[in-house]
């Protein structure tokens, strides 16, 4: 184990104007950088000009050993220090919108489509991932993509079948966005599409059919009254939640439906595992009418186990000390979960308010960024003597 400092004990009140302005510079400095990634549309599968900006960047540095797969580029360090930390952030953002487009930096705030989730995040690691030679261990940054669409086209779950080898590593740190604390674990994800059956009429004489969009009604009112539980792990508090997010019914005007189509989204505690969270959305419709004897059907859209807080590991320990903040539970599911299952410590840390993702509201402070910025660095041990290396 490699021994790890904390923030220094010196207040920002007692900070001598220099340092303050130097403080200042380097987060301006790291805003504009994340000004320029976020100028780089890369919405899901359309990544590959900001792969080519991340690896152009990251082959300025020949210490460092670069690779890319597809649009996933890894750097590491290729020295024999005895702990290797892995750095990931995804590069896609969700689709763009007429409002939400390009890049807007003024007076120290950075706006605009991916500044919170996640291209601060990719700024702080890129920056880390050029000093790392200096850091107290190996340190691998991993910049993938495709994290805001369905699994299966995820590229940790790319590169981990063609290159598990450059996953290997003791503790992970993903730079979701948690406005600076670590947000230890994360939420399982559950997406179910249940139809429910009726019988076919014509809406002049409704009684010879069954109305499968009023059998709807129940189901809505159930899922709608539903008190999820809450859970503490490691002191963390993971909320669960279910809902409706997809409704579908009927064909014509004039014709009683005999099919509607519910998709329903739960957000599980680590806890469960993917059959206790199958088994307890089923217990729930079952009390608004899903009843298979007539018809009914369900299908799983999506599913993705959670993971534990791995609060009891060195990195993450160190991290939470560094971060002079209490550790929360993370309300969302993110690859900290890829790693989990591959029994990696792993834990969310990163600039921006995660409320603010995916909103026509994102927005990022270089003060924001230089915090994270200057914790991960202060956690992998590279001296604050080190100059920011964004450039050349």
């Amino acid at each position: 184990m490699c021994a790890m400092r904390g923030k220094p004990s010196q207040t920002a009140g007692s900070k001598a104007p220099s340092a303050m302005a130097g403080e200042v510079h380097l987060g301006r400095q790291l805003l504009d950088f994340a000004g320029e990634l976020v100028g780089i549309p890369s919405p899901s599968g359309q990544e590959s000009d900001i792969a080519n900006f991340v690896e152009s960047f990251l082959n300025g540095c020949p210490k460092l050993e670069v690779v890319r797969i597809g649009d996933n580029v890894l750097a590491r360090t290729k020295g024999a220090r005895t702990s290797r930390v892995l750095l990931a952030g995804h590069l896609d953002t969700v689709p763009a919108t007429r409002d939400l487009v390009g890049a807007h930096v003024s007076d120290g705030v950075l706006e605009g489509l991916g500044a919170v989730d996640m291209k601060a995040g990719l700024a702080v690691l890129l920056a880390l991932i050029r000093e790392a030679e200096s850091a107290a261990m190996e340190v691998t940054a991993v910049f993938y993509v495709c994290e805001e669409v369905e699994r299966a086209r995820n590229g940790l779950v790319a590169l981990s079948r063609q290159r598990p080898d450059l996953l290997e590593c003791d503790a992970a740190v993903l730079a979701e966005p948690t406005g600076g604390s670590v947000e230890a674990g994360c939420q399982g994800t559950l997406r179910l599409s249940v139809t429910l059956a009726g019988r076919r009429a014509h809406t002049a004489r409704p009684w010879g059919g069954v109305n499968a969009a009023h059998r709807l009604g129940r189901m809505l009112s159930v899922l709608d009254a539903h008190t999820c539980r809450s859970v503490s792990l490691d002191g963390c508090e993971f909320i669960e939640s279910l809902q409706a997010v997809h409704v579908q019914a009927g064909i014509a005007g004039n014709v009683v439906p005999d099919s509607a189509v519910v998709v329903v989204n739960h957000r599980f505690a680590p806890d469960r595992t993917a059959q206790d969270a199958i088994d307890h959305v089923r217990e729930v419709l079952a009390s608004g009418g899903f009843d298979e004897s007539v018809g009914d059907q369900l299908a799983v859209v999506d599913l993705a186990e959670g993971a534990k807080p791995f609060l009891d590991s060195w990195l993450l320990r160190s991290l939470v000390t560094a971060s002079g903040r209490v550790p929360r539970a993370k309300l969302g599911w993110t690859d900290v979960a890829f790693f989990a299952s591959r029994g990696t410590p792993a834990a969310n840390f990163g600039p921006g308010d995660p409320s603010l993702a995916h909103s026509a509201a994102e927005r990022v402070t270089a003060g924001e960024i230089y915090e994270v910025y200057m914790t991960l660095r202060d956690v992998l041990g590279i001296s604050r003597e080190t100059p920011l290396q964004l450039r050349g």
